[in-house]
């Protein structure tokens, strides 16, 4: 279908401690956050994803390196 998203990313980014308990941010927010942004346009995905995992992260020292390729179709 036209304006399919596809996404690959390492475990970086779900294994980051972070919030208010210090947990993990777990898949299952991995996956709600990326719904929540896949109509928009590539650059703002990047920035909610950033903005989001800084604002989850806190002052916690980052873990794991942390790719998540995104591709529209």
């Amino acid at each position: 279908r036209e304006e399919d998203s596809f996404y690959m990313f390492s475990d970086g980014y779900i294994d980051q401690f972070g919030g208010e308990n210090r947990k993990k941010f777990k898949s299952m927010n991995f996956k709600k956050l990326l719904l929540s942004v896949q109509e928009e346009g590539m650059d703002s995905q990047r920035n909610t994803l950033e903005q989001t995992f800084d604002q989850w992260r806190g002052p916690h020292e980052q873990l794991d390196d942390i790719i998540v390729l995104g591709i529209k179709v």
